[in-house]
């Protein structure tokens, strides 16, 4: 008499091990476009460099994204998204405007020296018109929250009598973008034309120092 030997049931497939697997490849493939569009910009930068830079193959760049411009897309609204949760992190003290503001000044400042490719990538995409980012239908998403920091900081300012009322939160978040940007994305040529090596930590702090005492004394009464 035989006896029949049951074949061991498989442990089921945990839920979502899949979707994760599929996040995780995705995660990466726009981890690496940033780094080598960051690098070579969109015309330099290949679908075969990314591939290869995420492990993975260009057929599911194409999945994922469609084409390499529509990764390009991708890539511009997750380094917006990266900013806006960095700064959505901040702790900021509204019942003391001045510091809040200050805080808000060196957030900006330090992102964009610790996230070259934030700069780079925006650079390459104004060369081109900002023909891409126009097409996201989460740019103005991103946007409001910026924003929308500082115009928590300006009003509660305006309601202690620390700030002036007739400021505008887009021109003075427009005011603290400018002054952090264009020293990130100038100071090679800046330390060629001035002699002096802007990426310095000394040199970057003064610049730093500079710009929340001319931000704060263009807001305060």
């Amino acid at each position: 008499m035989s006896t029949r030997i049951s074949a061991p049931l498989k442990a089921p497939r945990k839920t979502g091990v899949r979707e994760r697997a599929a996040e995780t490849t995705r995660e990466n493939i726009l981890r690496a476009a940033i780094k080598i569009f960051a690098k070579h910009g969109l015309d330099g930068g290949s679908i075969d460099q990314i591939s290869k830079a995420a492990n993975s193959h260009d057929r599911m760049i194409y999945y994922y994204f469609g084409n390499k411009e529509g990764l390009f897309v991708a890539a511009l609204e997750e380094i917006y998204r990266r900013f806006n949760d960095a700064e959505a992190a901040l702790k900021l003290d509204t019942a003391q405007p001045l510091v809040a503001l200050k805080q808000v000044v060196q957030f900006i400042l330090q992102y964009y020296k610790k996230n070259p490719e934030f700069v780079t990538l925006l650079n390459s995409e104004n060369l081109h018109g900002g023909k891409h980012i126009a097409k996201s239908s989460k740019a103005r998403e991103y946007s409001s929250p910026a924003i929308g920091v500082v115009d928590q900081v300006l009003v509660c300012g305006v309601e202690q009598g620390v700030f002036r009322k007739d400021l505008s939160s887009r021109d003075l978040y427009m005011m603290i973008a400018a002054l952090g940007y264009f020293y990130q994305s100038n100071r090679f040529t800046l330390s060629a034309f001035l002699g002096e090596n802007l990426e310095a930590p000394a040199t970057f702090k003064q610049w730093e120092a500079f710009v929340v005492d001319a931000v704060q004394r263009t807001v305060v009464v």
